[in-house]
């Protein structure tokens, strides 16, 4: 028990000493009279950076399901047997095109039956309608052989919209999917045939919390990634927001538009959703290493300039800057408050200094690797400044 008082009492005399010897080197590395840098009035080196102008996103994560533009299943309106089939399996195809004729022989027969009795309807109308200018018709015979005539043009009409029935195009172009049926097969009405998928451009369909709500505009940018095409992002833009809030999970419903000219992209893909709430141009950054935390604050080390009032030399020192910091985004933190674009911060070397103290600034190596070999720097006097 006593031989643990006595350590603790070693202890703290050794702190105490330690703590008295560091309060008085910075006694001495600022020397008095207004002068700057480390004990013996040298500049200390440190690396800097240059705040740089860029835009500033704040963004939230989503997941969704990539969708086609347009989809449908293609059906046949009428019944009847396959007699053509031309149906191009996963290939694209054009609006219009023809997928599938049935047999139209039922139909071209019963048009010409409905044709014949038009012929016979125009001729008793034109029958009645010189008796009555002549004055030995009557009206009654006239109204029926009108009434003939459009009864005959009505049924023809019918006939020939059947007939083109017969016939199944594509109602829009796309990328046809797997057929369903083959030569020969009778078709009842609404049976599937194929279906049609409109690919370029894709939607895809997301949600995001409702706190977002006043954030989440149309033409807000997308940023897609899916697990088939790892490493890579695909662009989108928002086009389309549900103005009714899902009370189920309290969240917004959102579309976006992909763009999808090289087909990569198919329906049904999972997909991690980026969407862009707020972007500002010219924000500024600032490299992560220069923010100094102190409690709930934030600074940074500004490098400025200096002249000394005795002899006119000019030098760098740094001045300890309260700023407010925004989004962060590799490696680099915007700066919402306290700097402006040029001024130039202390990256490496923040524990070296203190406000006001002299700095011999170093170009902070660049990201991808390290600086090129330096010059040890001239052991020089600081210049001195008078307040």
């Amino acid at each position: 028990m006593l031989r643990a008082i006595v350590s603790f009492v070693v202890v703290g005399v050794f702190g105490a000493l330690f703590a008295g010897a560091y309060w008085i080197f910075l006694a001495e590395a600022k020397p008095a009279g207004g002068g700057f840098g480390m004990p013996g009035g040298f500049a200390v080196p440190v690396e800097i950076a240059e705040v740089t102008a860029s835009t500033s996103k704040k963004s939230v994560v989503a997941i969704g399901t990539l969708a086609s533009s347009e989809s449908v299943v293609v059906r046949s309106e009428v019944a009847g047997r396959i007699a053509s089939l031309d149906i191009p399996e996963g290939q694209p195809v054009k609006e219009g095109a023809v997928l599938v004729k049935l047999d139209p022989s039922v139909e071209l027969a019963a048009l010409r039956q409905a044709k014949a009795s038009l012929d016979l309807a125009r001729a008793n109308f034109k029958r009645a309608d010189e008796l009555m200018k002549r004055g030995s018709g009557t009206a009654r015979s006239l109204d029926e052989a009108r009434a003939g005539l459009k009864a005959g043009e009505a049924t023809v009409a019918l006939m020939e919209a059947q007939l083109e029935r017969m016939t199944v195009i594509a109602p829009f172009a796309g990328v046809l999917g797997l057929k369903r049926v083959a030569l020969g097969d009778y078709l009842a009405p609404g049976a599937e045939i194929i279906n049609i998928e409109k690919i370029d451009p894709l939607r895809v369909e997301f949600r995001v919390p409702e706190v977002f709500l006043p954030m989440v505009k149309t033409g807000s940018n997308v940023i897609l990634a899916v697990d088939a095409y790892p490493g890579r992002e695909f662009q989108g833009q928002v086009y389309a927001i549900d103005p009714k809030i899902d009370e189920a999970g309290r969240s917004i419903v959102i579309r976006a538009s992909v763009p999808n000219q090289s087909g990569e992209l198919k329906p049904g893909l999972f997909a991690r959703v980026t969407l862009d709430l707020v972007v500002k141009e010219g924000a500024l950054f600032v490299p992560e290493e220069s923010i100094v935390p102190i409690g709930n604050d934030r600074f940074v080390y500004k490098v400025v300039d200096f002249k000394d009032p005795n002899d006119g030399k000019e030098g760098k020192k740094v001045a300890f800057t309260p700023v407010k910091i925004g989004q962060r985004t590799r490696g680099q933190v915007e700066i919402a408050e306290g700097l402006v674009p040029k001024d130039v911060v202390v990256t490496a070397g923040v524990l070296k200094i203190y406000d006001g103290a002299a700095v011999m600034p170093i170009p902070a190596p660049p990201p991808d690797g390290p600086a090129p070999a330096q010059p040890a720097p001239e052991q020089k006097p600081a210049e001195k400044a008078g307040g």
